[in-house]
Parts: C-alpha cells; sequence; structure tokens
C-alpha cells in the first residue's frame, strides 16, 4: 500500500506500523474549511460503517462532518484538538490527526484513492 490513502470526503488515511490507520483531513479540505475553531470527536472503541459521522469540525468559514471513510473501530481520538483545534491546521500528519482506527477489513484500504489520483480528484 502506498503510505497515505484518501476519500472523496477529503479524509487522508495512513495505515501505522501497528495496524492501526490514522484520519485527518486534507489540505485541500483545510484549505476550503479555514482556521478550525472547534473539533467534536467521537468516543472511543465505537464501531462505524463508512459513511458514518465520527467527528465534527467547525471553523471560521463553516462546519463540516467528518465521515468514517471505512468500516471499523475508533480506538484512539486525538485530544490535543479539543482544546487546540488549530493544530489539525497546523500539522495535519503530525500532531493534527484527528482519530484512529482498527480496521474491520484491512483490504477496503484499496478501494480509497492513492495520492496521485486524489490530485486529481481535486483539480
Amino acid at each position: 500500500m502506498d503510505a497515505l490513502r484518501f476519500t472523496e470526503d477529503h479524509e487522508w488515511l495512513r495505515l501505522e506500523s501497528h495496524g492501526t490507520v490514522t484520519v485527518s483531513i486534507t489540505t485541500f479540505a483545510q484549505q476550503q474549511l479555514g482556521d478550525l475553531v472547534f473539533v467534536d470527536l467521537t468516543a472511543v472503541v465505537m464501531s462505524f460503517v463508512a459513511g458514518d459521522e465520527a467527528a465534527v469540525v467547525e471553523s471560521v468559514k463553516t462546519a463540516g462532518k467528518i465521515k468514517m471513510p471505512i468500516e471499523g473501530t475508533i480506538v484512539r481520538v486525538n485530544e490535543t484538538l479539543r482544546d487546540q483545534p488549530s493544530a489539525a491546521n497546523e500539522d495535519p500528519p503530525g500532531v493534527g490527526w484527528l482519530f484512529r482506527i482498527s480496521l474491520a477489513d484491512p483490504s477496503s484500504l484499496d478501494s480509497l484513492m492513492t495520492e496521485g489520483s486524489y490530485a486529481s480528484f481535486v483539480s
């Protein structure tokens, strides 16, 4: 698998060495939203199917729902974002990630866009 996968809802996913997947919003989504001022994260150890609402982000421009990109269980949320939502804008792959999931089916990542196909999608 490539390092990152992307969804049409402008989320990126990164498979971690310990088998979980880290999820956050893409740079494109951040540019559309503007500076985040609030992040509402779901509870840990909740299972979702793809498309379920997993978080809400609010910015100076608008609010947006973050959908679960693939079926799985949220095993960790980024508590830093509750007090510092702007961290998602400042360092998305570092301290700005939203949540980590344990996949119901690891092969489901194969159906998501690669970095190149996402770049074409947003252009």
